[in-house]
Order: C-alpha cells, then sequence, then structure tokens
C-alpha cells in the first residue's frame, strides 16, 4: 500500500502545482465562445457524455454557430481533473472516485471549484469494475490472491473496488499503480498477478482470451457510477452551454435506449474496441444502466466512498458529497419527468421479443439473455440462459457473442466465460465467477458444476429446465 500512497501524494503535488494557471474560459476564435469537453474514449459507462455524444453530434448542434467545441481524449479521469484545476477543461466525464478526487482538488480553488451535474451510467451491485487473472492461473478466487502483485489505476473506481473487495476479504495485495492498457500488457507478460479495472477493460480481457473473471464487483452490492461535472465558473458565466450539454446527453441517452447495436457498433468503430464487448455494458440489459438522474442510491454510495478514498491516500481530506452535488441545471434541461426517472432504477433499454428456441416471450430481465450471430444486424432474445444455449447449438458457429445474466446478481457476462451449474431439475445456471457458483452451491448442495460444453450439449437435447 506504500507504493498507492506515494502515487497519490504525486498525483496530488500534481494538481496543487497546477492550481495556479487557473484561467477563465478560452475564447474559440471568431467571436466565438469555446467549450472544452474531457473524455474517456474507451471507457464505454461514459459514452453518452463522450464517445457517443461526439459522434452523433448532437452537441454541436444544440449549441449553433455561435460555439465551438473541443473534444480531449484521456484513458483515465485525473488528466481530466488536472486541467480542470487548470482551468483548461470545461466539463469532464469520469467514474465515482476520481469524481471524489476532482471535488477534492478543486473546491478550494474559486476558478477551478467543479459540481456533479448528471450521470452517464451506473451500476446498482457494482459490476461495472472486476479483477482478473490470467486464463491459465491456478487462482479461483480473490482470497486467491493474496501477497499477489495487483494492476489497478490508482484512484479509479476499479481500485476502489479493489480495495473494498480485498478488505471484505481479509487480504492484502501489492497495488501496482497502471494506466489500464498497460495494467493488461503486465497482466499478460506475467508482470503481475492480478487486474483490477473498469469498464470496458474486464470485458475486453475476457473476450480476447486474455483473462478470466475472479471477482466480479457486483458481489460486494455497493452501487457504481460514471458521472458529469463542470467548473462552476464557467457554468454560470455560460449556463446556456451547460443546458446544451445536458440536453445532447439525454438526447445521445435516448439513442443508446432506441439503437443499442447501432450505438456498440458506432462506439466500437470510434474507440477500436470490439462491438461484441461494448454491447455487453452499453446494450439491451447491459451491465451499465444508462440514465442522467442524480439518484439517491448513487449519492449515497459517494458518500461511502469518501471514508475508502482516506485509506488509499492520506492527502484525500474528504469531501461534501451534498455540497459537490447540483440538480439544479440538469432539473431545469431535462422537463417534467425528472422526478419520476429519477424514483426508478429499472433499465430503459429491456431485452424483449419472442425466443424463437422456446417460443415463450422475454420479459423477465432476471433470466433474459441475447444472442448476437455473424451477418445479423440484430439480436436474438432468449427468455432464460438455457433458451440461449439452445440457440447457440442450432447457430452451428456462427455466434458472434452470447449474454447471459448471473443467476444471483443479474451482471450481463459472455455465456461461454460463464462458470456454470446444473440444478437437480436440470435447470442451467450461469454465474460471473466461480465464487459466485460456490456460494450458490452452498444453499444448494444438489446443484453440480457443468462444462460450458456439457451445458451447450444438455440445451440441445433438450434435457434442461427453463
Amino acid at each position: 500500500m506504500r507504493r498507492t500512497r506515494r502515487t497519490l501524494t504525486a498525483l496530488a503535488l500534481l494538481l496543487a502545482a497546477t492550481a495556479c494557471s487557473v484561467s477563465g474560459a478560452a475564447d474559440g476564435g471568431e467571436g466565438k465562445i469555446k467549450l472544452v469537453v474531457g473524455y474517456q474514449s474507451k471507457t464505454i459507462n461514459t459514452v453518452t457524455a463522450g464517445t457517443l455524444l461526439r459522434s452523433l453530434g448532437y452537441l454541436e448542434k444544440r449549441l449553433g454557430d455561435k460555439y465551438t467545441v473541443e473534444w480531449q481524449d484521456y484513458e483515465t479521469g485525473a488528466p481530466i481533473t488536472a486541467k480542470m484545476v487548470a482551468g483548461k477543461i470545461d466539463i469532464g466525464s469520469m467514474g465515482d472516485y476520481p469524481l471524489l478526487i476532482n471535488a477534492a482538488r478543486t473546491q478550494a480553488i474559486p476558478a477551478a471549484r467543479t459540481e456533479l451535474i448528471s450521470i452517464t451510467g451506473y451500476n446498482l451491485r457494482g459490476g461495472l469494475n472486476m479483477v482478473l487473472v490470467p486464463p491459465a492461473a491456478k487462482a479461483r478466487t480473490l482470497a486467491d490472491l493474496a501477497g499477489a502483485k495487483i494492476s489497478a489505476s490508482v484512484g479509479s473506481a476499479g481500485h476502489g473496488t479493489l480495495v473494498q473487495a480485498m478488505e471484505r476479504a481479509k487480504i492484502t495485495a501489492e497495488v501496482v499503480n497502471h494506466q489500464p492498457a498497460i495494467g493488461a500488457a503486465q497482466l499478460e507478460s506475467g508482470g503481475v498477478q492480478g487486474y483490477a479495472q473498469f469498464v470496458a477493460w474486464p470485458g475486453l480481457l475476457a473476450f480476447q482470451g486474455k483473462g478470466r473473471l475472479i471477482y466480479d464487483g457486483s458481489a460486494l452490492d455497493v452501487p457504481t457510477f460514471h458521472g458529469v461535472v463542470t467548473r462552476q465558473a464557467y457554468a454560470k458565466e455560460h449556463p446556456e452551454v451547460v443546458d446544451a450539454f445536458l440536453k445532447a446527453q439525454q438526447d445521445a441517452t435516448r439513442y443508446l435506449h432506441e439503437h443499442p447495436l447501432e450505438a456498440a457498433e458506432s462506439v466500437a468503430k470510434d474507440t477500436g474496441l470490439p462491438a461484441e464487448v461494448v454491447y455487453l455494458y452499453n446494450g439491451r440489459n447491459g451491465i451499465s444502466t444508462f440514465d442522467l438522474t442524480l439518484k439517491e442510491p448513487l449519492l449515497k454510495a459517494h458518500e461511502r466512498d469518501v471514508a475508502y478514498l482516506k485509506q488509499i491516500s492520506p492527502d484525500f481530506s474528504g469531501v461534501d458529497v451534498k455540497a459537490f452535488v447540483n440538480d439544479g441545471y440538469l432539473r431545469k434541461a431535462y422537463g417534467a419527468a425528472y422526478d419520476q426517472d429519477l424514483a426508478s432504477t429499472a433499465n430503459p433499454a429491456a431485452t424483449t421479443g419472442t425466443d424463437a428456441a422456446c417460443g415463450e416471450p422475454v420479459t423477465d430481465p432476471a433470466t433474459a439473455s441475447e444472442l448476437w450471430l455473424s451477418g445479423e444486424n440484430t439480436t436474438r432474445p432468449a427468455a432464460t440462459p438455457a433458451c440461449l444455449l439452445r440457440q447457440v447449438a442450432a447457430a452451428q458457429g456462427k455466434v458472434r457473442a452470447a449474454y447471459v445474466p448471473d443467476t444471483v446478481t443479474g451482471t450481463r457476462w459472455f455465456a461461454d466465460q460463464s462458470v456454470w451449474l446444473k440444478g437437480p431439475g436440470g435447470s442451467l445456471l450461469p454465474f460471473t465467477t466461480q465464487d459466485g457458483a460456490d456460494a450458490y452451491r452452498e444453499e444448494h448442495p444438489k446443484a453440480e458444476p457443468v462444462s460450458y460444453a456439457d451445458a451447450l450439449k444438455t440445451a440441445a437435447e433438450g434435457g434442461d429446465e427453463r
């Protein structure tokens, strides 16, 4: 943990150093008002305020010719915060832990002080953050990584989940600070034994066969999210820009809900991520629920996160979350439906339709599954994981991706990467991790492990209960 503290101390000094260069809003040239937006293209839980929003052009359309928008792309939230401290980014998006660091670094600087004004996407149980090991590693649970080297981006949402998970497992490990891509390379080369990251890196490594999921953040049952911050001074000077941004974010969120496959393909094209990975998180019943409203469960979790961030960094003095949050801009931009949507935690992008294999409607999000076949521009719904496996078995190798929800947490995962159990009646039950499957077996001792290949064979032969 000493290395973690040294890294955050260095980060704090960097941010403090940039504080002296705070400036006002930059001129956009030719008399135009300039807006600088900081975003993380590969952190696909922020696409409605970043990658997708940019590609759709909704913000520029809402602002019109009197404004110019500059988009700046980063791997993590830390450099966005540094530039907001310096007054060089006006609106930015990042994860829950980086948001707290953002607030802490800017609150003492009037020209740089920021406010949390909207959410991009969230997962109520924490499933956006995960820990992986190399595919051939002997480790089966997080406890098996006690004393090991685990790569994480210090101060990130993924790091926060790791700290809480290790505390719950009563283990310690050496946290090695890496940017996500560097950490992935270190995991592959053997430089580290574990990899703790935020969306979409866990799904990417699993999809590429470079990592095996060992800890699903959903096991914490603590909400995690990404949000949008703006410099308070800029927002007061240009409230019409903030209003346009939030309305454009709402436009992009609506597009994501109505065209999830097209949105995934668009984000994949712009980021280089596989569309199958983007859709895992951002598609129907995806791991991420996209909703702008500043929900109470998320804000309460944010307040709880403050204590964990203090553990990670002795330089983090704390944040008054209630003072940091400002829903005034969003309420004005959102309209009359705000309070109704604020109270809802249902994923607006649900998997629906009729299951072709089992001949029944797809209505229950707890079991709804989905198949994406090569050469098709729509996905196929399945009422249950077993019904999905029937479709996979009949697809004759044309599967791009098959998605199933964890039996207990509901976390969406790749069917071929899941841990499967067979119930006493023949039911087929998927889990994101071995830990999850083992916990289920403790309460249901008659459930037996089954390989993915055998689960497919059972479903194809009709020897399963839906």
